[in-house]
């Protein structure tokens, strides 16, 4: 029988909130075994690839594992800052911004931690900091707005794992999706505005979302749903004909076909058409990453020049802006009502 001992504990320590935002991940470092490792966790989680588990063994590590980490490697280097990568560089940023806020709110001790779904910090390591920090009462906040089996789901299974290995769980609230929230709805409109402000308006606006195999959705995802959604609404928001933007889907790979229009193919066809200036936006990254500063930013900014497009832009993901810090706030104060009291609201029982 496993034991599950809690060390360090101690009866009657006063407890607290923990919070722990949840984002996919980033190597350690830009270089071919530390992306190999990534990948390797990554490309495992049975979420993310819906494949007997033999055959895609002998697929992940008799030819991928092989080969693509050197690519990848390349685009990491291309990207790192001094600090790390730019998507945990960001997502400490927010951490350490929703601290304060939550501080300043809340009259009792609540701590946010940051857990990436494969690498690190790792989901492990954040929830070992709450039980040592003696939080009893744990929300999760994964920042994916539109849900998805392989990424949400995914974050749930790593918690859930984790906490069964504990002898006393906390209770435990779990954030799906805020894909059509209005505040996060306003957050995306206003960023689009911003970069109006000092680029001037495209010719067409492309909400570009990170893919997944059609037949997730088939089997009832609601992903591609839910992304087409936010598109309608931020477009509702901005005012836009519909012939001023479109939806499209990024980073597919293998044979299989996936959420249709893909992005590169939209850019590309709006180039040979004669579309002169695009900005893409990417709604689905609540930080900037490969993903965003690499495939969009550069790769498929390169594509629709090459096929006659004149100016591209790129419209930077959420990450720390103020309304967006406002959003994730609200979203984590609605999800504790109940368990904690915000500041001026009288005396709190535990």
């Amino acid at each position: 029988m496993k034991s599950r001992q809690e060390t360090g504990f101690r009866h009657g320590t006063p407890h607290g909130l923990g919070v722990l935002l949840i984002n996919l991940g980033t190597p350690d470092a830009p270089t071919v075994p530390a992306v190999r490792r990534y990948l390797a966790e990554f490309l495992s989680d049975p979420r993310v690839i819906e494949l007997p588990r033999t055959l895609w063994w002998l697929i992940l590590h008799g030819i991928i594992l092989r080969l693509r980490p050197r690519r990848s490697a390349r685009s990491y280097r291309g990207l790192w800052t001094p600090e790390g990568s730019p998507l945990l560089v960001i997502a400490r940023r927010q951490v350490r911004a929703l601290q304060e806020r939550l501080d300043q709110h809340l009259l009792e001790p609540v701590q946010v931690v940051l857990g990436m779904r494969y690498g690190n910090p790792s989901i492990a390591s954040a929830l070992a900091a709450l039980r040592d920090a003696n939080a009893r009462r744990i929300l999760v906040l994964p920042l994916y707005p539109q849900y998805s089996a392989t990424t949400t789901a995914s974050g749930f299974d790593a918690v859930t794992a984790v906490l069964s290995t504990w002898r006393r769980l906390p209770e435990l609230r779990f954030i799906n999706q805020y894909h059509d929230e209005p505040g996060y709805i306003s957050a995306l409109t206003h960023s689009i505005h911003t970069y109006w402000d000092e680029q001037g308006e495209p010719d067409r606006l492309l909400f570009s979302f990170h893919g997944i195999p059609q037949e997730y959705l088939l089997r009832g995802d609601p992903y591609g749903c839910q992304c087409r959604k936010t598109a309608r609404l931020t477009a509702g928001a901005l005012a836009l004909a519909p012939q001023r933007w479109q939806l499209a889907f990024q980073s597919q790979v293998g044979r299989k076909e996936w959420l249709r229009p893909y992005t590169e193919e939209i850019l590309m066809a709006w180039g040979r058409e004669g579309v002169r200036k695009v900005h893409v936006v990417c709604p689905g990254f609540a930080t900037d990453c490969l993903e965003t500063l690499g495939e969009i930013a550069v790769t498929n900014r390169d594509r629709f020049l090459a096929a006659g497009g004149k100016e591209f832009g790129y419209i930077p993901a959420l990450n720390d802006r103020v309304d967006h810090l406002e959003l994730l706030m609200a979203l984590i104060v609605r999800h504790v009502a109940g368990w904690l009291k915000p500041v001026g609201s009288g005396s709190i029982d535990l």
